[in-house]
Formats: C-alpha cells, sequence, structure tokens
C-alpha cells in the first residue's frame, strides 16, 4: 500500500540521484547529508554568563556508493579533476515513497568529485562489486 497518510514512515532504500538533472546511476548508499554551523563563545563584560552565537555553516562531503557499471561517467568527472579542470555540478538525493513518487529532495551545489575508492575484490565472495565517489559540495538544501 502507497505512502498515502502523513505519518507513514519513508524507506531508506527508496531514493535517486540526479547531476544536473540526469539520473546518474543506481546507487546502493549515500552518506553525507550533513551540515554544523559552529558556535561561537563570548563573555560580554560583568555578564558572569558565556554567549553563544551562530558562526559559519560548513557541509559535510557526500559519499555515494554504487555497483560497478561498465560505464564510468563519474570515473571521468574525477579523472578531469586530477587532471586540473574543476568542473563544479549541482545535483539532488531524492527520496522516493513506496509508490515512487518523490516525497522531497537534497538539492546540492558545487560539487566536484574530491576521492573515488576503487572496487574490493575476494575471490571467495559473492557480493556485488561497489566504488565510492565523494563529492565535496559547498551547499545542501532540503526542497
Amino acid at each position: 500500500m502507497p505512502n498515502s497518510r502523513e505519518h507513514d514512515h519513508l524507506l531508506s532504500n527508496r531514493f535517486r540521484v540526479e547531476i544536473e538533472g540526469v539520473t546518474a546511476g543506481d546507487f546502493a548508499e549515500v552518506s553525507g547529508l550533513e551540515s554544523r554551523t559552529e558556535v561561537i563563545e563570548y563573555a560580554d563584560g560583568g555578564d558572569p554568563n558565556v554567549r553563544k552565537r551562530p558562526g559559519r555553516t560548513t557541509f559535510s562531503n557526500i559519499v555515494l556508493t554504487k555497483g560497478a557499471l561498465t560505464t564510468h561517467a563519474l570515473w571521468e568527472w574525477y579523472k578531469s579533476v586530477m587532471q586540473g579542470t574543476l568542473e563544479r555540478k549541482s545535483g539532488s538525493v531524492i527520496v522516493l515513497g513506496d509508490d515512487m513518487s518523490e516525497k522531497y529532495r537534497y538539492n546540492f551545489f558545487e560539487a566536484w568529485p574530491c576521492r573515488w575508492k576503487s572496487l574490493q575484490l575476494d575471490a571467495k565472495s559473492q557480493a556485488t562489486l561497489v566504488e565510492e565517489i565523494e563529492l565535496a559540495v559547498e551547499r545542501i538544501e532540503l526542497s
């Protein structure tokens, strides 16, 4: 039965990743959708209490984990960074409901790949081959 009530929970395994408006492949996991605002403490004159104010906000890098494919578009993007060509892109992590309709999305901006992790090969394993790409992002918005 599709999610039709406000209080129904969404499942963590229903999502899609788009980069520059194009679905970027089937990902097994997305992590790093996180931000942090620094806390600035200060003391003012005779006030015995330490006051706290918000400082700068930073966003964590987003790590995309996917099954190994024969297409290498994300690798080519990372390779261009290694060769000194920085191409920043925007994208979205889209959370889907039971009926696969969009429930909400995390939009990320000014992203570029800063780390790539290759396959872990093991002759004794039957596991799916996965690779990771980490994106440095400057901003994330929830819409």
